[in-house]
This record gives C-alpha cells, sequence and structure tokens, in this order.
C-alpha cells in the first residue's frame, strides 16, 4: 500500500515527498521531531505531546508551522488517509532551507513533515518475554531535553547495543545511568521505582511522565534519583519505557540476570494499569 505523507500543508505519495539539499534538517540536524502513538485509530497522549513538542521548538526559536488546532486535525488525516490502526505518527520541523551558515537566519520557512508507520503496541513479544539491555557510554550533547533530530549519538550506542545481543543500551555518564537510547530507564528495590529525575541530562519522556503519574495512584512508590549500573544489576526489576513500547520489563542487563531473569509484578502492572488508561478504562 502507498503511503501518504504531509510535508509544508501538502498531502502527497511517500515517493513525491522531496526537501531541498539546503535544509539545515539536512545541514545541521537544525529541527525538532516528535512521536505520537496510535491506539485503535486514535491518538493517545495529546496533551503532553503538544507541551514538549511546543518545549523542543522554543528552545531552538522556532515557531509552530501551524496553530496547533490544525496540526491535530493533519495527524487526524494522516491516521485516515493511511488506514492506520495501531502504531504511530513521526512529525518533524526544520528552521528551513537557507545558505549553509552557522548562525541561525532570520525569516525562513519552516520545513514541516509527518508520516505514520505500523507497529504492535497491544501484543508485544518483548512485553511478555521482557528485553535485554547493555550499558554503554553516553556521548551526547547537554541539552537532551530538547526532542532535537540530532541523534547520531543515540545512533552509535543503540547499534552497539544491537551488535552484542541487546534490545537497548541504557547510556552511562559519570557512572550513572542517564537514560536508554531511544527509551525511559528505571530499575525497582523493594517495591520502589527509582529513575533518574528530569534536567537537560535527559529527555522529558511522556511515558515516563504519566507513569511516575500512575504509580503512586495504584500503591507503587516512586523515587526520582540518579542510580548506577551497579544498582541496576542489583535491582529486583528493571523496565524502560517509550512511545510505542509503552513499558517493556528488562530481564538481562550486561549479561547479568536481573531479579528472576523473567518480567517482574511491578512492571507487568504498571503496562496493565499505563494501556487501561490510554484506552480509556482506568485501572482499578
Amino acid at each position: 500500500m502507498q503511503k501518504t505523507v504531509f510535508l509544508n500543508g501538502v498531502f502527497l505519495p511517500e515517493e513525491e515527498a522531496k526537501v531541498s539539499v539546503f535544509d539545515r534538517g539536512f545541514l545541521f540536524a537544525d529541527g525538532v521531531y516528535e512521536v505520537v502513538p496510535v491506539i485503535g485509530g486514535k491518538m493517545i497522549d495529546v496533551s503532553p505531546f503538544l507541551e514538549r513538542f511546543d518545549h523542543s521548538l522554543k528552545a531552538l526559536g522556532l515557531a509552530w508551522p501551524m496553530p496547533q488546532e490544525e496540526c491535530l486535525k493533519m495527524l487526524e488525516q494522516m491516521i485516515e488517509k493511511n488506514s492506520l490502526r495501531e502504531g504511530g505518527i513521526y512529525m518533524q520541523v526544520t528552521r528551513g532551507a537557507a545558505p549553509r551558515v552557522f548562525e541561525f537566519p532570520e525569516g525562513l520557512t519552516p520545513t514541516f513533515m509527518a508520516y505514520t508507520f505500523e507497529k504492535s503496541i497491544l501484543e508485544s513479544v518483548q512485553a511478555e518475554r521482557g528485553v535485554k539491555v547493555v550499558t554503554v557510554e553516553d556521548i551526547r550533547w547537554k541539552r537532551r531535553d530538547i526532542k532535537s533530530i540530532a541523534l547520531l549519538g543515540q545512533c552509535i550506542a543503540k547499534d552497539q547495543a544491537v551488535r552484542e545481543g541487546a534490545y537497548e543500551g541504557w547510556m552511562v555518564e559519570d557512572g550513572y545511568v542517564t537514560e536508554g537510547t531511544s527509551s525511559s530507564a528505571y530499575i525497582v528495590k523493594n517495591g520502589v521505582i527509582i529513575t533518574k529525575p528530569l534536567s537537560h541530562a535527559i529527555l522529558p519522556g511522556i511515558r515516563r511522565k504519566l507513569i511516575l503519574e500512575y504509580a503512586p495512584k495504584h500503591g507503587i512508590k516512586v523515587e526520582q534519583r540518579a542510580f548506577t549500573p551497579e544498582e541496576a544489576y542489583a535491582a529486583d526489576e528493571a523496565f524502560l519505557s517509550s512511545a510505542t513500547t509503552m513499558v517493556y520489563p528488562i530481564i538481562e542487563i550486561d549479561g547479568r540476570q536481573i531479579g528472576e531473569g523473567k518480567p517482574g509484578k511491578i512492571a507487568r502492572r504498571l503496562r496493565e494499569i499505563y494501556l487501561r488508561e490510554a484506552l480509556g478504562h482506568p485501572a482499578s
């Protein structure tokens, strides 16, 4: 099936979507992106997605390429045009095309594009069996709270993790885990979820935000602090979260079995709570 993409105000077949070689996204990674999960043909977690996208745009001095209401309408049209039932929408804004200069040129027309992709979210082998993680060096820049399209550091780390037979890499800086290459990182000890607090050092994950809101409501304690790989090895459980994984239990880190070597009860419970909330059926 030929997919429809959105580019600069126009819906068109994916093979017809073209961007200038002078686009600053291509030359400098001068842009930001977002991913919105879709379940049952509907976007979920829309409000926090809009808030984070707004934060990233403002951090780079970029304006919304269209009003938020029109943007949401466009995304709904993308779901319909591509008959998307489950998966997500990727959207990206760059500063636009200009001669190659390092400073931000003024008066440019932003490049705005979006496309859909299919992925099984509700039913997942990884969620059922758990995944393996390895630690990797965090070599990224210092403004990781911006959802920048400059992802080479994450790509290097993810490739290393995959080559070592893992699903994800947990990036380590100054002896502490920051986050995953494309996910937020958590451990569980004595029934308490432990995760690094927000700062410029990590991305403010939307799933992280909601998980930390839901957990206390269901009697699960949360502690926001940095943790080391050694603490992770000794944890009772570990898990990760992201836009289209929601919650994946971690059963092994750096070849060391975590807990009983199978998805833990808190990770499984959090996935259940999150999905029920996302689908509009709050868990009891």
